[in-house]
């Protein structure tokens, strides 16, 4: 069961909206195939009821109605009313687990609790819904009240429920408590389908499934990317693909191909990030970042495992930074369908290794931009060279350049002001060109773009076009992390090719 649309809405900062829950529910059910979702809980607002209206519409029109459920309370019949007014059908009826919850929170003797659980319970049966329970707090009900676990469980066997939920409430079990608990359980009570509800506290949510589902339970309670309280809940992708990987006995309805698509949905209308390095949906998961791993995944996929993108509509990465070494770029032009020559990609090599030393991400988008200037750099006789410049911005101030250049080995140094720092630059290598006695092109247009998709902050692409006076214009090129740069080293291109 997923509850992404009930539990992991208690994230702190969430709200779906109706139509966002709905399309949540939609694709939870017909996409990812989840066997059951649970969407809200009774009581909660009018607009969690118009969201729950939506829902149970739509399912009741696609023959899923069954298969939505509700998180409802021991109240007498408001929370049945409630369903009823909404049109779900199948309840999930939150009791105590623990003895602990129940005497200091309901103030109650287990007998009263157990009386009002089964007139709600029958109740509801009258009015024709299906009735699951929660105990709540029932893993620290094993921890230090077990008597009254099994107590309560001796006293809902006797009743007309379908499934018998069991959650780690506050995330504090250890992989082989849940097993022991959970097998405990599910041998004592072969009759009963327990369903298992993990929390994430210790970060052991998914390991604690996999012992869960070890331990026999039949039902397991998840969340796209591990939303929930607190630490959130055990995330459905992980589990999904551990049991799927290291239980081949157990068989679920998920499509793995589903998992990274709701989840970027999710993220997007949650408005709660998922980490780059969380496992199968992360951004980073698939991508390798040393070269030596992109070099055994070229020679013999030394790097691979079962966990593989494609499973989940996603495809293999090779970072690019200083670590990346050759293999990794190469792999990221074949992608792309570029072969270069040897010292090309040398070149290349290096220009990636020095913009990861800056600190610089470069993505494949970045890839032709470096390759461009590269091989059009290698097309130009370097006879200007613009050996230093220092460009100042002050308040108040006009922005100011100096430069130092070198023509035909000559060495010239100017300073000037401009209306921005390229402006200033310019003017300071008009200094120098009047001391030669030569005229420098007219600027016509200044373009600045940077790769597709602008997610990249390691490069910026300055395209200058000139005119000589009498002559046709003609285009250059620079390529840097910083935009005034870029405009120097297109500059620069300039000089050389005059």
């Amino acid at each position: 069961m997923d509850t992404t649309l009930r539990d992991g809405e208690q994230t702190s900062g969430v709200s779906f909206s109706p139509s966002e829950k709905l399309t949540i529910a939609q694709l939870l059910l017909t996409e990812v195939k989840a066997d059951r979702i649970e969407v809200a809980s009774a009581r909660v607002s009018d607009g969690e009821m118009a969201a729950v209206k939506a829902i149970t519409k739509w399912a009741k029109a696609s023959k899923l109605l069954e298969r939505v459920e509700v998180l409802t309370f021991v109240d007498g019949d408001v929370s049945i009313q409630w369903m009823q007014e909404t049109g779900a059908k199948v309840m999930n009826l939150l009791t105590k687990g623990s003895l602990n919850h129940l005497t200091h929170q309901l103030k109650k003797k287990p007998e009263q609790h157990f009386a009002d659980i089964a007139e709600v319970i029958a109740k509801a049966k009258k009015k024709g819904l299906i009735v699951n329970v929660y105990l709540e707090d029932w893993s620290n009900g094993m921890r230090h009240s077990r008597d009254y676990v099994f107590q309560y469980l001796d006293f809902i066997a006797t009743q007309p429920v379908k499934r018998v939920m069991l959650p780690d409430t506050l995330g504090i079990l250890t992989p082989d408590e849940s097993y022991q608990y959970l097998s405990e359980i599910v041998e004592r009570y072969p009759k009963l389908h327990f369903d298992f509800h993990a929390h994430n506290d210790y970060d052991l949510g998914t390991a604690n499934v996999l012992e869960g589902v070890k331990a026999g339970v039949h039902g397991i309670h998840l969340t796209i990317n591990g939303m929930g309280e607190r630490a959130g809940n055990a995330p459905l992708a992980s589990a999904i693909a551990v049991l799927n990987d290291f239980m081949p006995g157990v068989k679920t309805s998920v499509a793995e191909k589903s998992l990274y698509s709701v989840s970027k949905l999710v993220e997007t209308f949650s408005g709660i990030r998922v980490p780059a390095n969380k496992p199968v949906v992360g951004e980073n998961v698939f991508t390798q970042t040393a070269g030596i791993h992109a070099d055994g995944d070229k020679k013999n996929k030394l790097y691979f495992s079962d966990l593989m993108p494609e499973r989940f509509g996603r495809q293999r990465k090779y970072a690019l930074g200083k670590t990346s070494g050759k293999a990794n770029i190469e792999n990221n032009l074949q992608q792309l369908g570029i072969r270069l020559s040897e010292p090309d990609l040398k070149k290349v090599t290096q220009k990636i290794i020095e913009l990861g030393d800056k600190k610089e991400m470069v993505t494949q988008a970045d890839l032709p931009y470096i390759i461009s200037d590269i091989l059009d750099s290698n097309t130009i006789e370097q006879k200007v060279h613009i050996e230093d410049y220092v460009l100042t911005h002050a308040k108040h101030l006009k922005p100011s350049a100096t430069l130092r250049i070198s023509v035909h080995g000559e060495s010239y140094e100017e300073h000037a002001q401009g209306d921005g720092q390229y402006d200033a630059f310019m003017n300071a290598l008009k200094k120098v060109y009047k001391k030669r006695k030569e005229e420098l092109p007219q600027l016509t247009d200044y373009t600045v773009r940077i790769p597709p998709g602008g997610k990249t902050d390691a490069l910026c692409e300055t395209v200058i076009t000139w005119q000589v006076a009498g002559q046709r214009e003609f285009k250059t090129r620079g390529l840097d992390s910083d935009q005034t740069v870029s405009a120097i080293k297109a500059t620069q291109k300039m000089l050389n090719l005059l």
